[in-house]
């Protein structure tokens, strides 16, 4: 079976061996850094057609195992298939429906695994979203805190304001807001694991006069004009593409005129919002974020034009979030012993895989995230913005 491989593989030059119990091995180049342990020999024949999202299903199938640094498996799982398939980006997917009912499954099954399993790999204030580098050997934890000053900047928080956190997570930027802002913020989740260790901090950190965290759909929030100021970050990544307008016009109904929106997310590279790498983004949405959308910045930008917001900056993150995801995945790597007490062996080698993936993925540019400042203007068409972005970099 590895000599009929052969014939289709031999000539790529890549450092992988292939292995096959009791039936020796394949070296497709000198010195393999990247061992493929087929299990399954059914597998065999799927090689000659490896699309990224099929090899990442068998190995969390266990029908193959890995040996080799997960970033350089990677790495040569990506060499492998553009070799035999090229890089013609996918067609454009389906859209599907996002309801209430769908949205909570889907935001539970990703962030209700377990705090403890992500607490391993995360920053001690547990922020799951893009770091801000002010230099490339910035520590994740400093990154990330520089990541909520940069947001807290750019809303230009004043003590005393109102903040909304549509999709607060762990609670990271609503405690940062408050104890270093002197805002007060309304948080939003619908992830009951998150919300419950939120309110936890909340109150270990003397902060339950200014912070106020709840489990609830942004399309369930009431009043108008509420707020100063609102951001929301990883978060519209759930909405879906049909939903993106009333998104947007609820953050717009929200915030008090003259106020800021900060919407924090991952984008499309293409326009249309189809997916890149080769069946990777299939493998996400199949595993890692059931129902996820990804809207260009066009399509998002579009869309808050459309409801009002008038957009004042834009600013990609990517590289930055590769750099996170690299610090993501490398503290998960040293901590797989660990990790298998809270999560079973499917959701590690998932995990594995997705956190590698995806760095190396915004390393390459498939998708982006972009941090886009919107204001919605006052009646006479004025806002309070100061005229330069200097007060950001003071």
């Amino acid at each position: 079976m590895l000599a009929q491989l052969s014939s289709t593989l031999g000539g790529l030059q890549l450092p992988l061996r292939i292995s096959l119990a009791g039936s020796g091995s394949l070296d497709l180049g000198p010195d393999p850094r990247v061992t493929l342990e087929i299990q399954d020999p059914a597998l065999l024949q799927e090689l000659t057609h490896p699309t990224l999202d099929k090899l990442g299903e068998a190995f969390i199938q266990q029908r193959l195992n890995i040996r080799g640094a997960i970033m350089d498996v990677i790495a040569v799982a990506d060499r492998l298939s553009k070799s035999l398939l090229g890089d013609a980006p996918e067609s454009a997917p389906e859209r599907s429906a996002h309801d209430r009912q769908s949205d909570a499954a889907a935001i539970s099954y990703h962030y209700d695994l377990s705090n403890d399993f992500y607490a391993l790999w995360l920053d001690p204030e547990m922020i799951y979203s893009c770091a801000y580098f002010h230099d490339p050997d910035d520590s994740l934890a400093k990154a990330q805190i520089q990541k909520l000053d940069h947001l807290c900047r750019k809303l230009r928080l004043k003590r005393g304001e109102r903040l909304l956190d549509v999709g607060c997570g762990w609670g990271g930027l609503a405690r940062h807001a408050a104890r270093e802002y002197g805002v007060s913020v309304y948080g939003i989740t619908l992830s009951k694991a998150q919300l419950e260790l939120a309110r936890e901090r909340v109150r270990e950190q003397g902060l339950h006069d200014q912070v106020q965290l709840e489990l609830q759909d942004y399309r369930d929030l009431k009043g108008h004009a509420a707020f100063d100021k609102v951001v929301s970050v990883g978060m519209f990544e759930h909405v879906g593409h049909a939903n993106l307008n009333r998104y947007f016009a609820i953050l717009h109904d929200q915030v008090k005129p003259g106020g800021l929106v900060m919407n924090h997310g991952i984008t499309a590279k293409h326009t249309d919002g189809r997916q890149v790498g080769r069946g990777a983004g299939q493998f996400i949405g199949r595993y890692v974020f059931p129902h996820g959308e990804l809207p260009h910045l066009a399509m998002a930008v579009s869309s808050m034009s459309d409801q009002g917001l008038e957009v004042v900056d834009v600013e990609s993150l990517r590289l930055h979030y590769a750099r996170t995801l690299e610090h993501w995945s490398a503290n998960l790597e040293i901590q797989l012993e660990q990790a298998s007490q809270y999560v079973d062996d499917r959701a590690l080698r998932i995990w594995r895989v997705y956190l590698a993936g995806c760095a190396y993925g915004f390393a390459r540019n498939w998708m982006n995230i972009h941090q886009i400042l919107a204001v919605k203007p006052l009646e006479s068409g004025q806002h309070y913005l100061p005229l330069t972005r200097a007060d950001l970099y003071r």
